[in-house]
């Protein structure tokens, strides 16, 4: 007779599967409520009702709403260095390089809009640790944008601009999506959001002589 027992590794995934999909509920639900009303206006309770679960399930993943508040940032940061790292892929153009992990912040933007609006907000109500472990993790998800500034320099290909200054207005201008969202999101769709602010960049730091070859990239400033 053939046996129907669950490999002990199948049935792990599955495990793993099913807490990862609830934890994401939980943090979504977190994430809408608290960017509505603020953080120290939203009871566990009223997370939980959000969910569509018991208050009792939140506290198996989450210590207390403090925690709960990191996690949803964290949830954030941790979407960057995947997405972004996916987005430039093998790329070896430091200038596409730049324009694809702009893009990836770009996207995790739109969708995770509500935390990214918290990570703004509400960071500075988590205690010194885990502040200082939000801003270690900001700093590592930037350093795909940095590295790819640092190389389009050291290759010639831009100006040889401050790079960190210009990774972080590229990333500041990844998050208006989310701070202007009021004004952008009617005005504006996001994949040309996304096109326009590459080329007015990229427009500004290119060298002359390589302006031809990131003529896609520039669109109507080439």
């Amino acid at each position: 007779m053939r046996s129907t027992a669950v490999a002990p590794d199948a049935a792990e995934a599955a495990q793993g599967a099913r807490t990862g999909a609830r934890r994401r509920q939980l943090l979504t639900a977190a994430a809408r409520l608290m960017a509505e009303h603020g953080s120290p206006n939203v009871s566990m309770q009223a997370v939980a009702d959000e969910a569509g679960v018991s208050v009792g399930l939140i506290y198996r993943y989450f210590g207390g709403k403090q925690d709960l508040l990191q996690a949803v940032i964290v949830s954030v940061l941790e979407s960057f260095a995947a997405r972004v790292t996916e987005a430039i892929g093998d790329e070896p153009d430091p200038v596409r390089r730049i324009a694809a992990a702009f893009a990836g912040y770009c996207d995790v933007i739109a969708d995770e809009r509500e935390a990214a609006l918290l990570a703004y907000r509400e960071s500075k109500s988590l205690d010194p640790a885990g502040r200082h472990a939000l801003m270690e993790l900001e700093i590592q998800t930037a350093q795909p944008l940095v590295a790819a500034v640092t190389d389009a320099v050291d290759a010639g290909l831009i100006r040889a601009v401050n790079v960190p200054v210009f990774a972080y207005q590229l990333l500041m201008t990844a998050h208006s999506w989310a701070l202007k969202h009021w004004y952008f999101g009617t005005r504006i769709a996001h994949a040309d959001f996304v096109a326009d602010h590459t080329a007015l960049a990229l427009s500004a730091v290119l060298r002359p002589e390589t302006r031809d070859r990131y003529a896609d990239l520039l669109g109507s400033l080439a």
